[in-house]
């Protein structure tokens, strides 16, 4: 792909993302999600790659349709209240439907299917595009509408993403998969916190980009796509494979990391509100995506291939760690013990 054409489009998917997150109406919101999905498209199937063609295909039919339930949602939603504006969505109907076509867009069970192949046909760039900034604009519409989603709901969707994002992702060899898997059971924990306090999940899902970033950048760098490859990886960058086996750690939740910080707070504050057996429930089933970080971080730093003579070394490069990774993987492992300073920001 030319880059001006690479341009052209990444330039479209960040004004299409702030359209959508800085929208009142709910067509402008809707033209934003259209922009974005219109953008991404090339860049999933620049490879020209049979499975990159599919990944595309997949990905526009299942976004077309959950665009075209938010447009349902907000026409229903007009025509019982005639309100236009996003944070006026009252009647229950257009709730559970707008509810169900975030879910799809966002990938949150039983809405899932088409992530992981999604991700899986992409570059890791692309991947990461589709990891984290993708993700904003939904996740805005669902902060802005949340005082009127059923939380019944919202908890049922969460419990299912947190079990089946952990469970799916055990068996998994590809990288990509693995970290789709991942990201099924991080907004598991965002929704289950999102009628009760908003500003919550938006943290998580801030923390969580962070360190998502921070790990498909290293990956990038390393061209590490599947484990085989991963375990021979150390011997070329091996001071940005020990970061990255902290980062992974800290994605997994694991204190004194930052990736602890939203797990806390939200298992905190679910037993505020009454609601210690589904605090207990989600933290066992992120004991599951716990296996396979701590499978990945293995793989990573601590083990060697069992047979040295079938995986060909690489060359250890003496070019220097990009500073953009090297303040990511940093900020998602040291952020922790400056907490109390976000919490009041936020």
């Amino acid at each position: 792909m030319s880059p001006l054409a690479n341009l052209i489009f990444i330039t479209s998917l960040f004004l299409g993302t702030t359209i959508a997150i800085s929208s009142n109406h709910w067509v402008m919101a809707w033209a934003g999600l259209e922009i974005n999905t219109l953008a991404i498209l090339p860049l999933i199937s620049k490879s020209h790659h049979p499975r990159s063609i599919e990944a595309a295909t997949k990905y526009f039919l299942t976004q077309a349709a959950a665009s075209a339930l938010v447009l349902f949602s907000s026409m229903t939603n007009a025509w019982q209240t005639g309100q236009w504006d996003i944070t006026q969505l009252t009647h229950p109907t257009s709730c559970l439907i707008l509810t169900s076509a975030i879910a799809m867009k966002l990938g949150l069970v039983p809405f899932h299917f088409w992530f992981p192949e999604v991700l899986q046909g992409s570059p890791l760039t692309t991947g990461l595009l589709l990891s984290t900034i993708m993700k904003l604009p939904p996740m805005t519409l669902l902060y802005m509408t949340s005082p009127s989603l059923n939380p019944t709901l919202l908890t049922t969707l969460a419990i299912l993403s947190a079990a089946l994002g952990g469970w799916m992702g055990l068996n998994q060899t590809q990288i990509r998969k693995i970290l789709a898997f991942s990201s099924i059971s991080h907004l598991g924990w965002m929704a289950v916190i999102l009628v009760y306090n908003p500003k919550l999940t938006l943290l998580n899902f801030y923390l969580y980009a962070m360190m998502t970033t921070a790990i498909f950048l290293a990956l990038n760098t390393a061209k590490v796509l599947k484990l085989s490859t991963l375990m021979t990886a150390w011997t070329k960058t091996p001071s940005l494979n020990a970061m990255l086996l902290l980062t992974l750690l800290s994605l997994a939740g694991l204190p004194p990391l930052t990736g602890f910080l939203p797990k806390w707070l939200i298992i905190q504050e679910l037993t505020k509100q009454d609601m210690a057996p589904t605090a207990v429930l989600i933290s066992l089933l992120s004991l599951l995506s716990l296996f396979f970080y701590l499978r990945l971080a293995y793989c990573t730093t601590i083990t060697l291939p069992p047979h040295t003579t079938n995986h060909m070394k690489q060359w250890r490069t003496n070019k220097p760690t990009n500073i953009t990774i090297a303040i990511l993987t940093t900020m998602s492992v040291m952020i922790l013990p400056i907490s109390p300073m976000i919490l009041t920001i936020t």
